[in-house]
């Protein structure tokens, strides 16, 4: 009996530990799109002010982040956020349904690689 607990908790100290690694990977990628986008980079930690700062970068204007409260339309906008993000980052949309799905993967890459915020205008 001692020994299934040993097993239950030494699989879950090892799936805590890659959910928080996954967690500041993409944290980390934020971070740094926040800061390539002229928004100061602890930004990307505070609930509800990541979205208006989020939406301010790929719509111009951030105050659409409230259509996220409304059921259903929740979803349609925030997969035309991730799209319109990587456009203002001059990605193309297949870049943003990436971010849509691996958000740990493609985060960093647009954090730390070469693409410039040209911003929401000339989407």
């Amino acid at each position: 009996m001692d020994e299934t607990y040993a097993l239950a908790t030494g699989i879950l100290v090892v799936y805590m530990v890659i959910v928080l690694a996954v967690a500041v990977i993409s944290l980390v990628g934020m971070w740094k799109i926040f800061v390539k986008a002229g928004k100061p980079g602890w930004g990307a930690i505070i609930p509800f002010y990541n979205m208006y700062c989020l939406f301010e970068m790929s719509f111009g204007t951030g105050w659409l982040f409230l259509l996220c409260l409304v059921p259903c339309v929740n979803v349609v906008i925030t997969i035309i956020m991730w799209i319109k993000l990587a456009q203002a980052f001059g990605k193309g949309a297949a870049y943003g349904i990436g971010i849509l799905f691996l958000p740990v993967v493609f985060l960093p890459m647009l954090g730390f690689g070469d693409a410039q915020y040209i911003g929401p205008a000339n989407n």
